[in-house]
């Protein structure tokens, strides 16, 4: 099995003014191409060979092989996620009802998701997903890990590597998150529930 890339749904500069071009040219055009090829050449003739990017993350002790193949998932996840003409600033369906739920309004799970994503030290992810119940919850992974290897389902997943945001937030984290939600495509993440 070879690991490609996944095409992205806009053009490169569909997401401005929240993400630059020149952020999407080297955030996915170069990190994730090179954790693509890296995990293209570390795999063959390992136990991983024709495991999927899920599989992989799941089961491979910490190390180059789970790096590579953690941050092409998280980054998977998180290109998909995004839409240049946002159908509905807040989710809707079973999707705003799972929200209300567990965190009372979506404003107060902007909230939460907020403070999870700022108050992660050093590089990682923040991450919406489902326990094995359905459940919702908010959890921070450090570096290239996903919610997958606590065997959780990620539907929505923020990148807090200083990549995703340097060249246009600088050192302002918490304005690139809340951008970010101007660019959410809500159905994507509602189809990813399980």
């Amino acid at each position: 099995m070879t690991y490609e890339m996944p095409k992205l749904p806009y053009a490169n500069n569909a997401l401005e003014p929240v993400i630059s071009q020149q952020t999407i040219d080297f955030h996915y055009g170069k990190h994730l191409q090179t954790y693509v090829n890296n995990l293209n050449d570390l795999v063959p003739g390992t136990n991983f060979e024709g495991k999927t990017l899920e599989q992989i993350v799941e089961l491979a002790p910490d190390g180059a092989i789970f790096n590579n193949a953690g941050q092409i998932l998280n980054h998977q996840l998180y290109f998909l996620q995004f839409t240049p003409s946002q159908k509905s600033a807040i989710p809707t369906g079973k999707l705003a009802e799972a929200i209300n739920k567990e965190f009372g309004s979506f404003e107060n799970f902007k909230k939460e998701f907020k403070d999870a994503s700022t108050s992660l030290f050093g590089s990682g992810w923040s991450w919406l997903s489902q326990d094995k119940n359905g459940k919702l919850v908010i959890t921070k992974e450090t570096n290239g890990s996903n919610p997958v290897r606590s065997g959780l389902n990620p539907i929505l997943g923020f990148d807090v590597w200083e990549h995703a945001y340097y060249l246009d937030y600088q050192n302002r984290r918490a304005d690139h998150i809340d951008a970010l939600w101007k660019i959410i495509d809500w159905d994507v993440v509602e189809k990813r529930m399980k």
